[in-house]
């Protein structure tokens, strides 16, 4: 296997690799080049953002101050919005279903490093190179999920469809559908119900 295909697998990885580093460079330089888009020029902006994502759906958009480890492995439905500072580390898939609204800050974090330090810490290799070992895990985030301002979402997590992530939680094990959830480490707080209804139209 490659280093990309055993960290998209979720095997222990070197992210030292030669494609992986053109493949990060190429993420970072292609958010550089959204991030300082004049908004006024909104195709630009729409054209530049697709490049950096390719996976995204249909009327979908992410504000400036995006960054990334990838792109290429972050997928979503349609109708997905993440507001500024969004963080994406696609080491592995990160999937997102339609209808996603994502807060100020929202980080979706993939990545994973041995708890050890003897597994953690830098090592040499035959070249010279100095580099650590790493993997990840997989996020899934199901339909119509609200994730409000500052949450992170660990490597591993699913979220389950219409649940409602409460600002500055950290999600570091899944979440049912159909809950309001938040803290550190994130917990369900309770059920979303008919009393929640705002009486606001609905299609």
């Amino acid at each position: 296997m490659t280093e990309r295909e055993k960290m998209l697998a979720g095997h222990i990885y070197d992210p030292t690799d030669p494609e992986l580093g053109r493949l990060s460079k190429e993420a970072k330089h292609k958010a550089y080049l959204v991030n300082q888009t004049d908004p006024i020029d909104e195709q630009a902006y729409a054209n530049r953002l697709r490049d950096l994502f390719p996976g995204l759906g249909e009327n979908s958009y992410v504000a400036p101050g995006v960054q990334v480890d990838y792109g290429i492995h972050f997928y979503t439905g349609k109708n997905f919005y993440a507001n500024h500072g969004f963080v994406v580390l696609d080491v592995c898939p990160v999937t997102c279903g339609d209808n996603v609204m994502c807060g100020v800050g929202v980080h979706l974090v993939a990545p994973l490093h041995p708890l050890l330090s003897s597994e953690r810490n830098p090592r040499l290799q035959k070249d010279g190179t100095v580099h650590d070992l790493e993997y990840g895990k997989p996020i899934v985030i199901g339909n119509g999920v609200w994730l409000a301002s500052d949450v992170t979402v660990c490597g591993g997590v699913t979220i389950g469809d219409n649940a409602v992530i409460a600002a500055g939680a950290v999600v570091v094990s899944d979440i049912p559908s159909g809950v309001l959830a938040g803290g550190v480490p994130c917990r369900v707080i309770r059920p979303l119900t008919e009393k929640d209804r705002l009486g606001v139209y609905e299609d």
